[in-house]
């Protein structure tokens, strides 16, 4: 493992900013499951974690810029002025309100480009070109992932009697960091039915264009796995599964209902796998990965 991929590493680089979420113990249609409550992380979702690594491996930017359909955004935005910096998120128009509101008040420039996430990127890839500016990456780089990795690295180290890790699938970052950091353990790596590039990915062999058309989109609309999650992925202990939109929409209203966990859809995607007995093993942990939907049950 490079120095880049180490979630030790990265653990000991970000603890100063990052809260250490909770594991619930729970039961679920007769099964035993602990849930990690990434959802209560200071930006609602994961994405500080590997935003904060990125930034710290290596000289800190003038400026810092980067593409978000939401959730990465908030966490480049929070990250930057934990540490001071300027930074300026592009997003496409489709962006929900939410988000947008967070990314802002983070303290980030918001620049709206397109309809696509395709377009804000490449906008946010030219202003990155600028002296002094850096783009951080949403989940193709080794950094990013090691920093996501530090969730799967909490839940072994609180809670070693669990065997398998469920985790949603956008663009890769956050599973590839669950199997570096699931000490050996299965990661069952969750996409929506109609957003699954890492499924695909897995298929074919490498990484290949996938529809994009899911109520998680906003949050797992990656078009195509990235490279560096993939090279990941596909050489670890890795299940991958698939869900409907119907099974992510009820798995999110009884998070709620059952449990008082209020969760945006895509963080609903693994425990729709573990209601329909897709996520294997005794003691399964469910990672709940954000909560950055304006929704009311």
């Amino acid at each position: 493992m490079t120095a880049t991929l180490s979630t030790e590493a990265a653990a000991a680089r970000i603890a100063p900013h990052v809260r250490r979420t909770p594991l619930l113990r729970a039961e679920a249609d007769g099964r035993p499951l602990v849930f990690k409550l990434e959802q209560l992380q200071r930006t609602g979702s994961f994405k500080l974690r590997g935003a904060l690594n990125s930034l710290l491996t290596g000289p800190l930017p003038e400026q810092v810029v980067t593409a978000s359909g939401g959730n990465h955004g908030i966490g480049v935005a929070t990250a930057a002025a934990i540490l001071g910096l300027p930074a300026t998120v592009f997003v496409p128009n489709s962006v929900p309100a939410g988000k947008a509101r967070r990314i802002e008040e983070a303290g980030a420039r918001l620049v709206r480009v397109g309809d696509r996430y395709a377009e804000a990127a490449a906008a946010a890839h030219e202003a990155a070109a600028a002296p002094g500016a850096r783009y951080v990456e949403a989940y193709n780089d080794p950094a990013v992932i090691a920093g996501q990795g530090t969730v799967a690295a909490e839940i072994v180290a609180d809670a070693p009697d669990v065997d398998a890790i469920a985790v949603a699938v956008g663009g890769g970052g956050l599973a590839a960091g669950t199997a570096l950091g699931a000490g050996g353990r299965l990661t069952v790596a969750v996409e929506p039915e109609r957003c699954s590039c890492l499924h695909q990915a897995l298929e074919a062999g490498q990484p290949v264009d996938a529809e994009v058309d899911s109520v998680a989109s906003s949050a797992l609309g990656a078009t195509r796995v990235g490279e560096a999650p993939f090279a990941v992925l596909s050489s670890h202990n890795v299940q991958s599964v698939l869900v409907s939109e119907n099974e992510i929409l009820a798995a999110r209203d009884r998070l709620w209902h059952e449990f008082r966990l209020a969760v945006e859809p895509a963080a609903a995607v693994p425990f729709a796998a573990f209601l329909a007995g897709r996520v294997p093993g005794a003691l399964p942990c469910v990672l709940l990965c954000g909560a950055n939907a304006d929704w009311t049950p």
